[in-house]
């Protein structure tokens, strides 16, 4: 994705976190995004954020399917908050 709603999508900062402290490595975020946005670190046995500006916006399943919450987003209100900004300045 090169854009969304016609921002360039370098300019968003929409992507997960990981906390390897939490991670237990079981794989489930990286072998349910089928868009090379996580990839499981052999060496560390945790999963990675490999393409950040692959993830879509405003999706968070790989969060909602971390059995230990390891993975997190931007806040919500923040988020929303810089759209409405960066949505304006193209009117």
């Amino acid at each position: 994705m090169k854009e969304w709603r016609g921002i360039p999508r370098a300019e968003i900062p929409w992507y997960p976190t990981i906390d390897a402290k939490k991670c237990i490595g079981c794989k489930a975020c990286a072998e349910f995004c089928k868009n090379d946005v996580l990839e499981f670190n052999q060496d560390t046995g945790k999963t990675k954020v490999k393409n950040p500006y692959n993830c879509v916006v405003e999706c968070r399943t790989c969060a909602r399917i971390c059995p230990t919450e390891a993975i997190s987003f931007p806040d919500e209100m923040a988020f929303s908050n810089f759209l409405k900004e960066k949505l304006a300045k193209k009117e």
